[in-house]
């Protein structure tokens, strides 16, 4: 009888110790995935506002220059104005189908550490 309760007190206490190490593996698992998440983000931040001044400075060179061909401040810039408007439609267009569905899918790869290959 003093060896049931024994057993039993020390499979209690190897089941709380279990379940205490399942929790924490959970908790560092998720810590990691998080971080991942936030590395990618923050490095897709860097490169959106490196692109984004790129853009501004390529997009000033390009209204001047096409103000140059017209003889116009106005036309040129509005041709560039015209461009990103196209530009804007064509994602407003394909943003359902292809953007949503590519960073979805990329923050799905990274919470289930999905590969190429899989």
């Amino acid at each position: 009888m003093e060896n049931e309760e024994q057993f039993f007190t020390e499979s209690k206490k190897k089941i709380e110790q279990y379940i205490q190490d399942r929790l924490l593996l959970i908790k560092l698992q998720t810590v990691e995935k998080a971080s991942q998440l936030v590395a990618k983000l923050f490095s897709a931040l860097i490169i959106a506002l490196l692109a984004f001044f790129i853009l501004l400075f390529l997009s000033i060179m390009a209204g001047y220059f096409f103000a140059n061909l017209t003889g116009s401040l106005y036309i040129g810039f509005g041709i560039v104005s015209t461009a990103y408007i196209i530009v804007l439609l064509i994602i407003l267009k394909l943003r359902k189908n292809v953007i949503e569905k590519k960073v979805t899918d990329e923050i799905i790869e990274t919470i289930f550490d999905k590969t190429n290959e899989e």
